[in-house]
Formats: C-alpha cells, structure tokens, sequence
C-alpha cells in the first residue's frame, strides 16, 4: 500500500468548504470531489479530482448515481489492520479513502417551503450521501466523517497542531455524530412520508413518529432525588423556546426549574405589554401587565407574596435595575428576561445562587405536544389560541365595559397556563386570585377568592376567568359573591341558560369564547 492520504468531500452546504480544503492540502492530503463541491474548490484554486475520474465512470441517472462505486466504498470500508482487506485494495488498485465529508441533500429545508410537492421532496432524498457516512462511521477506527460545518474549526485546529494526524477519540466522536446525523435525516424523511399520500396532500400526524433530542446536560436528578434525568433540546432549536436559554449566574438548574422556567416562559411571551409572571409548582401563582418591567412586576408579586417564594420569575421585556432591585429582595429560584441590563447583572450578581436566564424573545411555539404514556404516547398540535375582543360573544344583559373587556382578555391568557380546572380573579391587569387544578370548578373558585382574601386583595368589581365551562350556576354564585362583576369562559354547558341566568341575577357581564383551554 501507498502512503497516499485522500479527502473524500461532498457537500451540499459549503459554508467553511474552502477553508478545510486548504488545510487538508496542506497537510498532503489529496482531494477527490463531485459536481459543484468540485467546481467550488477549483474556483478556490484548490487541485481536485473528480469522482468519475477517479472511478473511470462516468455521474449518471442526473446526478443520482456519482459515489455508489466500489474504488469508493472499498476504500472507506476497508480495515487498516486486516491484511486481507489491504491484499483486496491492492488487488482492485483502489486507495484508501481516510477522510470523509459529506452532508446532506436539503431534505428538511425543501419539504419546510409552503409550495414544496411530493415530487420535490422525494428528489431530495440522498442516497449516495448516506451511505458514504454511515460507511466512514462505521470504520471510524481508520476514517474520519464529517457531516457538518461547524466541527470543521476544531477539525483544522487539530490537523495543524498535531502536523497533519487526527485521533481515534476524534474519529469516535465524529463517528457518532454521523450516525445520529443519518438517523436524523431518515426520521424527517419518515415523518413526513407517512403523514403525505401520493397527490401530495398531508395530514398532521405522521403514521410513524420519529423524534430527535440533542442532550444538553443530565441533571442531579429529576422531580425527586431518587430519579435519574436529563435534559434534551430539538436538534434543530425553536426559536423563543426555554431551552435556548443562556445562564448568566448561578447554580445548575434542576429538573423542576426547568419545568417551571419553560411555564413562565410560554405564559409571559404572550403578552404585548410589559409583562412578569411568576410560577410556582408549574402554576401562576402571580400575573401582572403595566407600562414598566417594575410596575409589572409589583402587580404580579402583589397576588400571592406567599407562594411567590422560591418562585420562578419571568419577563418579556429587558430586566432593568430597578425591577432587579425589587425582585433581588425576595427568595427567587430562577428569573428569565430576553436580556439583563448590564446594571441590573451587578443587583442579581450580590446572589450567586439565584439562576439568571437569558432566553431569546420569538413568537413559535413547538411542532408537537407529547405526553408519554404507558406503553404509548399522545401527540397533539400546541394550543396556541388566542381570541380578540371581535370574537366573544356576549350572553347576558349587562354588556362587559371597555376596562372589563381588557380584564377578560388579559385573565383569559393567564388561564390559558393554569392547570385545570383554572379559575382566575383579575382587574387592571393584575390577577387578584388563582385557583388551580382542583377536580371540582366550584372548589376552584373558592380556592382562589380565599387566596385573594389571605393577600389582602379585594375582588369587589373584580372579572374572572374559567378555562372551561361552569358545568353548574353554583360556580357563578360562589365568584359573584366574592365580588366578581364579569366572567369569560368558553361556555358549551348542556346548562348554558342556568348558568347565563345566574349571571343575569347577580347583573354580572359574561362573555363566551367558544374554545376551552384544559391544562393538564
């Protein structure tokens, strides 16, 4: 055998392409190429051979059959150290192949585009691109695969600091990165051919679910110490999602913290005003809107002072010193904000224990909901319903005012993220009480008139929110004796007029939505 090195490369993205080929040339290491990855790196200046060339046959079939060859695959499959294989190359006169890169026809993007056909996306299906990683990986011991641009930097680090040598505990871990690459890349193409028919139309639900998790950390444990867990984002990121989080301060989050962060999150990045929410045991206990970070968060800390400690604190504006002065006066767990202002760093810095969480402020919400159940799991599209004033409909005599008419609105989005059965007291944008996952709604009402009532908060001229229908008037009855003068709710009730006729009684203003917000 030769001492030739040879660079198999082949990419659909060329971002950082000429930069690593410049490196490998350097180093002696030939390249061979295909197509416009070739035309790329001659245009660089770059001395490349051609696949067809190197195989004296000819691309074919549009491009569809360039590396399915064996002087290809015989030289990234075979084994260094099996003088048989080595015998086989020199027989075939077919060099060894030592490096691999390669990534991907543009599935996931092609079949992302709103005008993409059935047709388009099975022509950007790679099969030639697949298999050559997957052949590199699983030869990792002697061949080196690589899939994406950004593990080219440390790559080239590497090959100069070393004079030219990559090691096997590189090639491992390249090796594994492809394969869950490919694995990705086969689930995106089954998740979407079993949720299309062959006129290309799609339903939302694929008839194989294939999920992929990148793991960020394990954690201490999971809801109790006695359990094990770990925490995983998308492989490719949702904008605005807590797990895009960037820590600032203090201790490693823990299961729980997390869970809440991502409940305060989705709830405050709801709101167009200057919002804080404050959870607690993945409920808010606490919900203010106001013209400041400050003001907001004066109304939120305001409805339960008790249950806000050790809470989780969230806002969807810049937190500025002095709401961090006021919030660094409580026990706080974890406070989030899409930015820390740099004074308002210096306040949260004199609490190294408290967890500060930047989060990148976006309008998305997740492709799928999944609960696992046993043996099984539940998949349904996120709720991320909305109404506006245009679309309630008013049942009762006395017509909500416009200052109500906020009210309800505002409480209908904290409901949305209160466990059910939810009922939430509120008035200037300002919850007053919160009563939350109790199994019967009247109780849930009675919960959050005496939470109300422990704060000191009076819910005379109050509006209330339900996120489902009052089964019985007795529900009404309970919030109008606390105080309550308006009620949103999404109505549906085989007793609608009993309950509209309780409303009517105690000259309340109620107002159906026409959809529910069960959270369990």
């Amino acid at each position: 055998m030769t001492t030739r090195r040879i660079a198999l490369i082949s990419v659909s993205d060329k971002t950082g392409l000429t930069d690593l080929a410049r490196t490998l040339t350097r180093f002696g290491i030939e390249i061979l190429s295909t197509g416009g990855t070739a035309r790329t790196l001659q245009d660089a200046g770059l001395e490349v051979t051609e696949i067809s060339k190197y195989t004296d046959f000819p691309e074919m079939l549009d491009g569809r059959v360039k590396t399915l060859h064996p002087k290809v695959h015989g030289g990234i499959l075979a084994r260094r150290d099996l003088d048989a294989h080595l015998r086989a190359l020199e027989e075939h006169n077919i060099p060894a192949i030592d490096i691999v890169v390669v990534n991907l026809y543009p599935f996931v993007q092609t079949v992302g585009r709103p005008n993409c056909t059935l047709e388009d996306a099975i022509e950007n299906i790679d099969i030639g691109g697949p298999t050559m990683v997957r052949a590199a990986a699983k030869n990792w011991r002697h061949v080196t695969v690589m899939t994406c641009p950004a593990d080219y930097p440390a790559l080239i680090r590497e090959i100069e600091a070393s004079g030219g040598a990559i090691s096997q505990e590189t090639r491992f871990r390249l090796a594994k990165s492809a394969f869950s690459h490919t694995a990705a890349y086969d689930s995106a193409i089954s998740n979407y051919l079993t949720a299309t028919n062959m006129d290309g139309d799609r339903q939302p639900f694929p008839a194989q679910a294939n999920m992929n998790f990148v793991n960020v950390q394990n954690l201490r444990y999971g809801e109790n110490p006695h359990q094990k867990a770990a925490f995983y984002r998308d492989l490719v990121p949702t904008p605005g999602g807590i797990a895009n989080y960037a820590q600032l301060q203090g201790k490693e989050l823990s299961y729980n913290n997390i869970a809440d962060s991502d409940a305060a999150w989705e709830c405050v990045k709801t709101f167009d005003q200057p919002a804080c929410v404050i959870i607690k045991h993945a409920n808010p206990c606490g919900v203010g809107v106001d013209t400041s970070v400050l003001g907001a968060y004066k109304k939120a800390f305001s409805t339960d002072t008790v249950s806000a400690f050790g809470g989780i604190i969230a806002f969807n504006r810049n937190l500025d010193v002095q709401a961090a002065e006021a919030v660094i006066e409580q026990f706080v767990e974890v406070i989030i904000a899409p930015a820390i202002d740099q004074s308002a760093r210096e306040i949260l810095g004199k609490k190294q224990n408290v967890r500060v969480l930047e989060v990148p402020l976006a309008d998305a919400a997740n492709d799928f909901d999944y609960k696992r159940v046993g043996g099984g799991l539940l998949i349904q599209l996120p709720d991320v319903k909305n109404v506006s004033a245009d679309e309630l409909r008013v049942v009762t005599r006395k017509q909500p005012d416009s200052r109500q008419m906020s009210d309800l609105l505002f409480a209908w989005r904290v409901a949305k993220f209160v466990k059910s059965n939810a009922i939430v007291f509120c008035r200037n944008g300002t919850t007053l009480g919160v009563g939350a996952g109790q199994m019967s709604r009247v109780d849930s009402a009675r919960i959050a008139s005496i939470k109300a009532e422990k704060a000191g908060l009076s819910l005379t001229g109050s509006i209330v929110a339900s996120d489902a229908f009052f089964p019985f008037r007795d529900g009404v009855d309970v919030v109008a004796e606390a105080g309550a003068k308006a009620v949103i709710q999404p109505g549906g009730s085989v007793r609608d007029e009993e309950v509209i006729a309780a409303a009517d009684e105690h000259e309340m203003a109620m107002v159906f939505t026409g959809i529910r917000h069960f959270r369990h």
